[in-house]
């Protein structure tokens, strides 16, 4: 019997008191059930999206569902600009920010040799100049202000050290990401500011699911069928997850980047992991053979 998702916040409810949370790409998926776990353990959450409808509607539902306090802005990741404007309004609501989630993105399948440029720089801007724009902007506020600890979680992937077929701007994106967590997390700690990641597996969202597997084709390719735990992740499993890295519990936590993937990786790293298809009368006979 493999072990179910927890769904209750795993902290304290007062983790957060007084602090506020900037959220890229926060009012839909993985950023959102983030946004709402934070909020239930005390944080002031900021989010910042392109589409102002989005954001006022998430706005909405999660103060409805926390009781908790979110300021929204629209901002575009890839412009420094539109970020900088959105990170003067949040201080000026908020009194200042004490962590980012570097958490918008963007991916699509496809072979790379059919990508246009065009294609290929939608994704790396958003991941990667997003993600760099962001942690610049505010960093360099919080080295300018000497506040005391800030954490920036950044939001990668599996394949960001691996490398993935059919994936590419997104794996030399993240890949990147990754990298400034990792240099950062040095460059950075004498400022009282800590780097960590998350390279999440299989988090079924209705928009990233729906682009990366159209049609149904997660069924048809057994996507869920390559984890060892048969299942995917449960969006709160994730959230428990970053509430602690953002915490003061994770004060030591310093250029880490946490997997959870239900095994997944592994699974697909070993050179002989193959071999889970063969049944038990197959390996019967093989250790006969080997016997003789």
């Amino acid at each position: 019997m493999h072990p179910q998702p927890v769904k209750t916040p795993m902290l304290p409810k007062d983790t957060f008191n007084g602090r506020t949370i900037l959220v890229t790409g926060g009012a839909t998926g993985l950023g959102y059930s983030m946004s709402k776990m934070l909020l239930e353990l005390g944080a002031t959450i900021c989010l910042m999206s392109r589409k102002q409808e989005a954001l006022d509607a998430a706005k909405n539902k999660l103060e409805s569902e926390t009781g908790g306090r979110v300021e929204v802005h629209t901002a575009d990741v890839r412009e420094v600009d539109e970020v900088t404007a959105a990170v003067e309004y949040f201080y000026e609501k908020t009194g200042g920010i004490d962590a980012l989630i570097n958490n918008a993105a963007g991916n699509f399948i496809s072979p790379t040799e059919h990508l246009t440029p065009n294609g290929f720089d939608s994704i790396i801007d958003i991941v990667l100049k997003g993600s760099k724009n962001c942690t610049l902007i505010l960093g360099n506020k919080w080295i300018r202000e000497g506040s005391g600890m800030k954490v920036i979680l950044n939001i990668v992937t599996t394949y960001a050290s691996t490398g993935s077929a059919f994936v590419v701007p997104s794996a030399m994106a993240k890949a990147g990401v990754l990298a400034m967590t990792r240099s950062l997390a040095v460059e950075w700690a004498k400022y009282g500011i800590r780097q960590v990641a998350i390279a999440p597996g299989p988090f079924p969202t209705e928009g990233a699911w729906n682009r990366l597997f159209p049609g149904g084709l997660d069924k048809k390719l057994g996507v869920l069928d390559q984890i060892p735990l048969k299942r995917p992740g449960d969006h709160r499993e994730l959230a428990n997850l970053a509430s602690y890295l953002l915490s003061d519990y994770a004060a030591y936590v310093n250029g880490e980047v946490i997997t959870i993937d239900g095994g997944e990786w592994l699974k697909g790293a070993g050179e002989m992991n193959f071999l889970l298809q063969l049944s038990l009368e197959d390996w019967k006979a093989i250790a006969m053979k080997n016997k003789k």
